[in-house]
């Protein structure tokens, strides 16, 4: 993944914020979207592609565009700034490879202090019954 090339083929839009706010919400557009084509981009190799596709999926629409906001902050650079950094952090996140498990055995010094553990509660609880009387 090259930041850069990825960066230069971002697009943005400003829009105006929804919700309430009054009079300058009303006549500033602070919001800011970007759209990043996943099929389009020269930035990303196809099997970055691919992993982008399986796990954000979801996210892209039909065209594979992600698309994503930001209209936390009432400035529209401070908005631009966000959603790059949501932006980056997502694409992160889709292309990096999980680690495979490996299987392990517990140690014998472990299944040993479980099974006397285990003792330990049965014969607690064994004493907590009524006496028996013979």
């Amino acid at each position: 993944m090259d930041k850069e090339r990825i960066l230069q083929e971002l697009e943005f839009k400003a829009v105006r914020s929804s919700g309430a706010g009054g009079q300058h919400v009303n006549k500033v557009s602070s919001k800011v979207e970007l759209y990043f084509d996943v099929a389009a981009s020269k930035a990303l190799s196809e099997n970055e592609k691919e992993r982008i596709y399986t796990k954000i999926g979801n996210r892209l629409t039909k065209e594979n565009v992600l698309i994503l906001y930001s209209d936390t902050s009432r400035s529209q650079h401070k908005n631009k700034e966000l959603v790059i950094q949501k932006f980056l952090d997502l694409i992160r996140s889709a292309l990096t490879v999980a680690k495979k498990r490996r299987k392990t055995k517990p140690k014998r010094s472990a299944v040993e202090k479980r099974l006397k553990s285990k003792l330990k509660k049965a014969q607690k609880k064994s004493l907590r019954g009524k006496p028996k009387l013979d």
